[in-house]
């Protein structure tokens, strides 16, 4: 008699279907290298040019998906034997530095969009040249370009280069790495420089206001739609337009983590200049001294009026506000804004700190759409954010384990954590079940009381299975784990791949014990 309990299945038992689900959960890369030519149904779905129209080359570890390079073995099985037989059928490709040798000499006559990541300043230069495989592509057929570089001296204006190559380009992605040198300065001057480009989209990082308003100032004259994302929204000294109407402008996403002073005099005044805009988003930091909260009321009267055609408003407002003339509203006095306008699906909450008229207030609106989450405090009022990746936290006033416990709940993909707080704990008698955090991957508690180093690196307290980067005070951290002798906190380092100190010092004899992967 056959057993019941018999449950062995082929993979290939299972639906085309059901197959094509699974390689789209897997790495391109290991499919083309692991399956094709294992046997003609693999080759059949693999090569199909549904499944590799989207080809992506490149291979990214768990440390906040970082790029990892590929074995030579792998690139030549892939280079030399497979895209001889999908060239043809490739629409989109994304390749990384060091595969572009590789791929130089294979035509790609469907390939729309390209995507180069990990590039550095100076190679990306000598791919911007006559007689390269990039440079053919930018100026015959590349609709869609996404860019990663890493700047060392900035003194060469490649954005402008690739516009001006760029013919038939509709859609640029210009992500750019500086270091900290040249982060209070502009990026680049489109003022000086006529373009005819044909840019009807543009995503870009930017080091200040003022290459905001460089991008808009009239050389991209088919530009509808701006995702800007500014380290610093600051003053400056550059007399640039801020008032010539943007009619052509349809989406305009700004980002900036920075706190910026600025607020009411700068991005106002450059909302109001978006007359026909229809997708607005902003995710902004702001400082405030002789006003209020930003609320409901001045979100309407202030911005939403100006735009008549508005369709869409995504938004994540942090306000820090200190007036000694004012009465600060109540949490419930921000909801009625919101309410007043019409507006139901608002999240807030406020933290006044009335002895010494300052306060904080957050308000977003629902369903949250950012992947970051910034200087939540102990009045959070909960939520779904399950599309946050990446938090920071900040009070005067301690976090107590409730609290990282509500965060754990209602932050589930959580994978940056950075905590300030050099106030203790008050309340250490825990639960008896610790928190988990599944997906937290890197930690920065450099700036806390050395509570936080045994809230989240005792398994007792708290469960950290995938932590693999770690900031924190060294003598902190030889404090909590007892110059790493004891075992309280040795399974939430035992994966850790990079720690990070203020402070050098020399690693006793425990520490790679403690620390096996470093």
């Amino acid at each position: 008699m056959e057993s019941s309990n018999n449950y062995n299945i082929n993979i290939l038992d299972l639906s085309d279907e059901m197959l094509l689900a699974i390689l789209n959960k897997l790495n391109m890369v290991d499919v083309l290298y692991s399956l094709v030519y294992v046997n003609k149904r693999f080759n059949r779905l693999i090569l199909d040019p549904f499944y590799i129209h989207n080809l992506d080359l490149t291979v990214k570890h768990s440390l906040l998906q970082r790029v990892s390079p590929l074995d030579i073995e792998k690139i030549d099985t892939i280079c030399k034997k497979i895209l001889a037989r999908i060239h043809h059928h490739i629409y989109k490709l994304t390749v990384p530095l060091y595969l572009i040798e590789s791929i130089l000499n294979i035509d790609y006559p469907q390939l729309q969009s390209l995507s180069l990541v990990n590039f550095e300043e100076e190679k990306f230069l000598e791919c911007l040249t006559e007689e390269t495989f990039i440079y053919r592509l930018l100026t015959n057929q590349i609709t869609h370009l996404n860019v990663d570089i890493f700047f060392d001296k900035n003194e060469s204006n490649i954005f402008l280069l690739i516009l001006s190559l760029g013919k038939h380009l509709t859609d640029l992605t210009y992500y750019h790495h500086f270091s900290s040198e040249h982060l209070g300065h502009p990026t680049f001057d489109l003022s000086l420089t006529h373009i005819c480009s044909t840019l009807t989209k543009l995503t870009i990082n930017v080091t200040t206001f003022d290459d905001c308003l460089y991008l808009l100032d009239g050389n991209l004259q088919s530009l509808t739609a701006l995702i800007i994302d500014i380290n610093k929204i600051s003053d400056s000294l550059s007399i640039l337009d801020n008032t010539r109407k943007l009619p052509q402008l349809k989406q305009f996403s700004l980002t900036s983590y920075h706190l910026t002073y600025v607020y009411d005099e700068k991005v106002i005044l450059l909302l109001h200049r978006m007359i026909n805009i229809e997708d607005l988003t902003l995710f902004l930091n702001v400082v405030r001294f002789n006003s209020t909260y930003i609320d409901g009321t001045h979100l309407y009267n202030d911005i939403l009026v100006f735009m008549p055609q508005l369709q869409k408003f995504t938004f994540s407002i942090n306000t820090s506000l200190s007036n000694s003339e004012i009465v600060f509203p109540s949490n419930d006095d921000i909801q009625y804004s919101f309410i007043e306008k019409g507006n139901r699906h608002v999240g807030s909450y406020v933290q006044n700190r009335l002895s010494m008229q300052i306060g904080q207030c957050h308000v977003y609106s629902l369903p949250y759409q950012f992947d970051s989450y910034l200087l939540l405090c102990n009045s959070f009022q909960g939520g779904i954010f399950d599309k946050v990746r990446s938090m920071k936290m900040i009070d005067t006033y301690p976090f107590e384990y409730e609290l990282f416990e509500k965060i754990s709940q209602h932050f589930p993909f959580l994978q940056n954590l950075t905590l300030d707080n050099f106030d203790g704990q008050k309340d250490k008698q825990h639960s008896s079940t610790f928190i988990t955090f599944p997906h937290l991957e890197q930690l920065d508690i450099t700036f806390t009381h050395v509570d936080y180093a045994e809230q989240f690196l005792f398994e007792k307290n708290t469960r950290l299975s995938r932590l693999l980067e770690l900031h924190i005070g060294y003598d902190t951290l030889a404090i909590v784990t007892n110059n790493f002798t004891n075992d309280l906190a040795r399974f939430n380092c035992s994966q850790i791949k990079r720690l990070v100190t203020k402070e050098l010092y020399v690693p006793p004899k425990d520490f790679h014990l403690y620390f096996p992967l470093l």
